[in-house]
């Protein structure tokens, strides 16, 4: 089975603190390393996470604002250094394009990775391959700013009891999946007798916004949605002035998009314990858990 988990290699919101670095999440999943919104000090996040940033293959944007993409160019250089051969795909608002690039190119080095560029012009699906399908929706911060949704391919599972039942072994599994059935003693074995799709498991990511439609819609049904709460809802006039989502919003979003799980980030140096925003929220959406650096939630 491979690794599939959320690491939080920061939780921070505008400025780190002692404990939280700028914000930075790397999702594992079905062997592809997806990077959301990498900030200042993303690569030595790495080393204390003990995961190796090879393992990147996706780099995800939300908007340009300083902690949310001044670990970019670093990740991107750190990558070139470990000569990974993997293409890296960037995904970002096309409208920030001019800033990808100054951070792509903002120091002298010689680029031996390929980079693969997706300026986001249009929301709506973005990447549709045998693994996963990744939609992008444009949410509400005051400058132009995407939330995420990535799908994995339903995927076929087949049932060993009923295969052993109908003597299917080694080869013939293959020839069964290829083919749809095959005939063992005379008897017909069609590929649904022995096996179901499951369907695949759905990850969410909404940073930085105000409470908006949209949200609703990448997180439905999800299994696993990260979210910010910057503000405690004491605070809640300070969330709507920049832009923001308090905890019982986050939880309020989770509720109504019938989420599986919450996880909560991007929290306002002015708090010191991530758990008051769980408290918060769990008073609503019961299953809601608080990030800290480099605390790990698999999924």
């Amino acid at each position: 089975m491979t690794v599939r988990d959320l690491t939080i290699l920061g939780c921070s919101s505008q400025q780190p603190t002692r404990k939280r670095n700028h914000g930075a999440y790397l999702v594992r999943w079905n062997e592809k390393g997806f990077l959301f919104d990498p900030g200042e000090g993303t690569q030595r996040q790495f080393i204390f996470a003990n995961v190796a940033p090879t393992c990147v293959t996706h780099i995800f944007v939300s908007h340009f604002h300083g902690d949310h993409c001044l670990g970019l160019g670093s990740m991107l250089m750190r990558l070139n250094l470990d000569k990974v051969t993997h293409p890296i795909h960037c995904y970002y608002p096309a409208s920030g394009q001019v800033y990808f690039e100054r951070l792509r190119h903002g120091t002298i080095y010689h680029q031996t990775i390929q980079i693969i560029e997706h300026p986001i012009k249009n929301e709506g699906i973005v990447e549709d391959n045998d693994l996963f399908r990744i939609e992008a929706r444009f949410l509400e911060h005051g400058v132009e700013n995407i939330g995420w949704r990535i799908t994995e391919k339903d995927v076929r599972k087949f049932d060993r009891e009923k295969l052993d039942i109908a003597g299917v072994k080694g080869p013939n599994v293959r020839i069964l999946e290829e083919k749809g059935e095959i005939v063992i003693d005379g008897k017909k074995i069609r590929l649904e007798d022995v096996s179901h799709m499951k369907q695949g498991d759905t990850l969410a990511v909404v940073i930085d916004t105000l409470p908006c439609d949209p949200i609703v819609d990448l997180a439905r049904g999800a299994k696993l949605f990260l979210c910010e709460s910057t503000y405690l809802e004491a605070h809640r006039d300070l969330a709507e002035k920049h832009h923001h989502m308090t905890a019982k919003q986050a939880a309020e979003i989770a509720k109504k998009a019938g989420a599986e799980r919450l996880i909560l980030t991007h929290f306002s140096a002015r708090y010191q314990d991530s758990e008051d925003f769980a408290k918060e929220a769990k008073l609503i959406f019961p299953n809601t858990q608080a990030a800290e650096d480099l605390r790990i939630f698999s999924f």
